[in-house]
């Protein structure tokens, strides 16, 4: 872990937002959320302001807590988080079928924690695409620590509008990302454009799957809590991303909820009920920890005020995640390999 002490966390809420501006950052964000009485319709419509206030508030506490990738991944017995995630990570470079020296996109990157592990796996030079100022400075960073700024880069854009050429790509992933676009569709068409033809487009998307019942309030209430605690506009059903993959143009190679057959359940890092040294700051009582620390550090003046109130939402969307999972009625990992068909040359 990259960050690991409490001041590199503290001094690191807010991103690029100035510091005696966090509190009002954290009110905004708050305010598109069901929870405090927002809509969906202005969440999606104000997309990259809500994801931008999301990540710049919280991308320290991830790091902190998670280390440099920020994602779940399915785990064996005796298998650690860490070791997880890092398969996962070559899990994907091997179903896009990566070849030394091609040139690959990594669709909202975050810090780059996945791009430098798939670089490294599959000699690769990896682009990193975010829309998010703070996590790019960090991942530039990172990059320059790990030895591979000569064939890793990060590019600022929006997804929904890439500024590359059409076919420019022989590979495309997104970890856990794509969840953020307003519309599944539309990122999907401009992931489309942007890769070669007869190449392939791996991701794992956030979604409620058929056990979800929108007129269950428990259901409802689960979902607006991972809403507000992982910055997303909606979550969408497996099979609406599924269908606007294919109106996208890519041929399904296959689809799963990898969610489904791990040994050990995706979402036990944040059980309250679960305890791991070598995930400690994940657990309840390093959680305990970490809302005491940050409530101390922002009443001496060292965290910028609303450093807790981040850590509520968090702590919030923890729960969500515990219970979508427990209930089965969430994945964080629905899983597809599609490719963009040879005779399409754009």
């Amino acid at each position: 872990m990259s960050k690991a002490g409490a001041f590199d966390l503290a001094s690191g809420v807010g991103g690029k937002i100035d510091k005696t501006e966090v509190l009002s950052a954290v009110e905004k964000y708050e305010k598109y959320h069901v929870l405090f009485g927002g809509e969906e319709e202005e969440r999606k419509a104000n997309y990259t302001d809500m994801v931008n206030k999301y990540y710049d508030l919280v991308t320290s506490f991830y790091e902190f807590g998670w280390g440099e990738s920020f994602h779940f991944a399915a785990r064996w017995n005796g298998e650690s988080l860490k070791e997880s995630i890092k398969r996962h990570e070559h899990f994907l470079a091997l179903q896009l079928g990566l070849k030394p020296g091609q040139k690959v996109l990594d669709v909202g990157c975050g810090i780059g924690g996945p791009l430098r592990e798939i670089a490294r796996f599959s000699s690769t030079s990896v682009t990193g695409l975010n829309n998010n100022e703070y996590q790019i400075t960090r991942g530039k960073e990172l990059n320059r620590t790990a030895g591979v700024e000569k064939t890793c880069d990060f590019v600022k854009a929006d997804f929904m509008k890439m500024p590359f050429p059409d076919n420019t790509f022989d590979a495309v992933y997104a970890i856990e990302a794509t969840c953020h676009a307003p519309d599944a569709y539309g990122c999907y068409k401009e992931i489309y454009r942007v890769l070669k033809p007869g190449q392939c487009f791996a991701a794992d998307e956030w979604c409620m799957t058929d056990a979800f019942d929108p007129n269950n309030a428990e259901h409802q209430k689960i979902k607006a809590e991972i809403e507000i605690g992982d910055g997303l506009p909606d979550i969408r059903l497996t099979r609406k991303c599924l269908e606007a993959l294919k109106q996208a143009g890519f041929e399904v190679i296959w689809e799963k909820d990898l969610a489904i057959d791990s040994p050990v359940p995706w979402y036990l890092p944040l059980d309250k009920n679960h305890f791991s040294l070598s995930s400690f700051r994940l657990t309840a009582l390093g959680r305990f920890f970490t809302r005491n620390m940050v409530k101390a550090l922002e009443f001496v003046g060292f965290a910028p005020k609303g450093s807790q109130r981040v850590h509520d939402f968090l702590e919030k969307g923890a729960e969500g995640l515990v219970e979508g999972g427990r209930k089965e009625i969430f994945t964080p990992m629905y899983f597809f390999l599609a490719r963009k068909p040879l005779s399409d040359s754009q």
